[in-house]
């Protein structure tokens, strides 16, 4: 390490197992990040409460089963995204509380991606509804 960079080598492997074992373990954690998320972000909350609120809005005004899905689909990107953010600002709170240039533009551009997300969810609902009102 003399160049400042970490020794991968000698870094045990996590002992995640294998086969169904493994599956299960990993199913374990991400039940764990859910709860996490809902626990601790209040943006994670508000999003999942509002999926589940515009789910029975999408079915009906899907004209099929493929538009609902669509519209299902940039929920849960919205989600998605939401969960990277908060690992982001997780992992950069935890590496120090002090305010740095860094730690600072990851954070932000988490944020705008949280953002980017919010736009497209919107953009392809408004043609959802405009398409349905145009019936």
């Amino acid at each position: 390490m003399a160049n400042n960079q970490p020794d991968f080598e000698s870094v045990e492997p996590k002992p995640n197992g294998s086969g169904l074992s493994r599956i299960l373990k990993a199913t374990y954690c991400s039940l764990l990040g859910f709860k996490a998320a809902y626990q601790h972000e209040a943006a994670f909350r508000q999003e999942l409460w509002l999926v589940l609120l515009l789910t029975p809005i999408a079915w009906f005004i899907s004209a099929s089963f493929s538009d609902f899905v669509v519209l299902m689909v940039v929920m849960l990107f919205v989600l998605v995204v939401e969960l990277l953010n908060s690992a982001i600002e997780a992992v950069v709170d935890r590496v120090g509380l002090e305010r740095h240039e860094l730690s600072g533009r990851a954070k932000d551009l988490a944020s705008a991606a949280v953002s980017t997300s919010l736009i497209i969810a919107s953009l392809v609902w408004l043609a959802y509804i405009i398409q349905y009102f145009s019936r």
